[in-house]
């Protein structure tokens, strides 16, 4: 069975698959949706899609287990403002390495406020990748609650300073360089942006090339972009990264939750954020980095964070309908 309304008579599993249902609007590698969802037994599986692999920029499945953490999360935090206090068993089966975790919920209790403030912000995240207006930075403050998300998930969240920020722009310099020259790279990265309806990276999305002190992908669109730039030149913007003591599948999805964590968070403070993944996919683009952090910190993802655009949120990037990642039963 794949239909909600075989979970519709029992709460308990109405709750899982709508945990499911709002999973389905997490962030992932080039909007590959990499997941599939199970909900039977009053348990809700995650596992992760092989067939939805990046081969050429993700040959080690890191940024789909990435992808599929931040689906976790939001499984969970759709739990906990349904009532329930989910309880997660990360890889619970050695003989099975495509899944990833298994939900039940929990002791029912009536959701906090910063919980409902949380879930609210699940639909209005946004991908923003248009280029940060005037010289504000995002405030002491909105840093410290976003390090505290990263670090309840099991990660470390680290600013980088100005000048940590020009080799940024030698990584991401030099992993665009490398990508361009990348032949089935380049063409996987054009199939994933040229996908009608409900997955990949729509032009709509992407904003127009303009310069900025560290250059963003331009996902091989070039002026194709269909999303206008505006006024700005990101000389505001600040750049996180997420960071795991670990580098294997059980860091990655824990670092795949806190990206999660993180970018709801901003959201609900009024931030903007747009991954930087190829410095991550070009291992010496990403070695260039982790020298940037403590010596025991694997990088796993960059975030591009200022405040949100006067201009009102990008536009939504698509997603695969329910009845083809949740199966009931």
């Amino acid at each position: 069975m794949t239909t909600k309304q075989s979970a519709a008579g029992d709460p308990v599993a109405a709750a899982l698959y709508r945990a499911a249902e709002d999973a389905l609007l997490a962030p992932s590698i080039l909007n590959t949706q990499p997941w599939h969802w199970r909900v039977h037994d009053a348990t809700l599986e995650l596992f992760v899609d092989p067939a939805r692999q990046l081969h050429a920029a993700d040959p080690h499945w890191r940024l789909m287990i990435i992808s599929c953490g931040a689906a976790l999360h939001h499984a969970r935090v759709s739990l906990r403002a349904t009532g329930y206090e989910p309880l997660v068993h990360r890889r619970p089966d050695p003989h099975q390495p495509w899944l990833l975790a298994r939900i039940q919920a929990g002791p029912v209790h009536p959701p906090p406020a910063s919980v409902l403030r949380t879930y609210q912000g699940i639909r209005r995240r946004r991908t923003d990748r248009r280029p940060f207006v005037g010289d504000v930075r995002v405030p002491a403050d909105a840093i410290a609650g976003l390090r505290s998300a990263a670090e309840a998930e099991h990660a470390s969240l680290y600013l980088l300073d100005p000048a940590d920020v020009v080799y940024l722009r030698y990584a991401a310099q030099g992993a665009q360089t490398a990508g361009a020259r990348d032949k089935v790279q380049a063409a996987e990265l054009r199939q994933w942006t040229s996908r009608a309806g409900q997955e990949g990276v729509p032009p709509e999305t992407v904003a127009g090339p303009k310069p900025r002190p560290v250059p963003t992908r331009d996902f091989g669109l070039g002026d194709e972009a269909g999303l206008e730039p505006g006024p700005g030149d990101d000389r505001s913007a600040d750049y996180l990264v997420v960071a795991t003591a670990g580098d294997d599948p059980a860091a990655w999805l824990h670092a795949g939750e806190a990206i999660s964590a993180v970018w709801l968070h901003a959201t609900v403070e009024g931030l903007a954020i747009s991954p930087m993944s190829d410095v991550i996919e070009i291992p010496g683009a990403r070695m260039l980095l982790r020298s940037l952090l403590h010596p025991t910190a694997q990088p796993q993802l960059v975030l591009r964070a200022g405040p949100a655009s006067d201009a009102g949120p990008p536009p939504e990037s698509p997603r695969r309908p329910a009845s083809e990642a949740i199966d009931v039963g």
